[in-house]
């Protein structure tokens, strides 16, 4: 439905899960897509295996968003080397659930890091870099446990709300210049991480939902291609729920 053909899409945290799954719908789009990972070797091979029609398209490189000037670097590579990107997707992110009274200071520290301070870093240095080109599309990929806030998840909840917050802010910001910035909130959505639960949760959780079954990683990617097209130009400061009616 959407041509990316000679347009430079980053993704964050795209080798596994929802982020692979935008990053393959944006590589079958006709992008070239530099996709990031943390630490998982593993997975980021299975990423390149899994794609290997697209691997002229594809560069995979090793990133830790919530150290400065690791971000810092990473962007004069992409400026250097492709001469700037239109799209960013900030998909990277953690959980580290536990109830409230009883949570490590580190896994509150930990994940305000990674799901917010991370991506303030990885904007900051995008909008950078796209002033100059007066267009370019950011795409934040939040959570609908920003609305509910579900227990045993207050870390996880304020950052997703508060990422909502940020988008906000800077989609006022940065309109001017060409750029629109969004907000995708996916709800429960069939990864590894749905997989692992045990099944009374499972049954919980999809008795919550409407439509009555999880959704998949390319209705996500649907949602994000949709935001980080042309099409989509009047489009900024708003949060896309893909929930199945949570």
């Amino acid at each position: 439905m959407y041509d990316f053909k000679g347009q430079t899409v980053i993704v964050t945290g795209g080798t596994r899960g929802i982020g692979k799954g935008i990053a393959e719908s944006f590589l079958k789009a006709g992008a070239r897509v530099i996709v990031t990972y943390t630490s998982n070797e593993a997975a980021a091979a299975q990423f390149k295996q899994d794609n290997s029609q697209f691997a002229e398209n594809i560069d995979i490189q090793k990133l830790d968003v919530t150290n400065y000037e690791e971000v810092e670097r990473f962007f004069k590579y992409i400026d250097t080397k492709y001469g700037g990107f239109e799209v960013l997707v900030n998909n990277a992110g953690i959980r580290k659930d536990s109830v409230l009274a009883m949570m490590k200071e580190s896994d509150w520290h930990d994940v305000m890091n990674v799901n917010l301070a991370g991506i303030f870093y990885m904007c900051k240095f995008a909008v950078m870099s796209l002033m100059g080109k007066r267009y370019g599309r950011i795409i934040n990929i939040s959570s609908v446990m920003e609305r509910y806030g579900f227990e045993g998840q207050a870390n996880y909840a304020a950052s997703k709300a508060g990422l909502v917050a940020l988008t906000k802010s800077l989609s006022k910001e940065v309109a001017t210049r060409g750029i629109t910035v969004n907000c995708v909130s996916p709800g429960f959505i069939a990864t590894e991480l749905i997989e692992d639960l045990p099944d009374k949760l499972r049954e919980t959780y999809l008795a919550r939902i409407p439509l009555k079954r999880f959704g998949s990683t390319e209705e996500v990617a649907a949602c994000v291609l949709f935001l980080a097209s042309k099409e989509a130009s009047y489009v900024t400061g708003s949060t896309l729920e893909v929930s199945g009616g949570l």
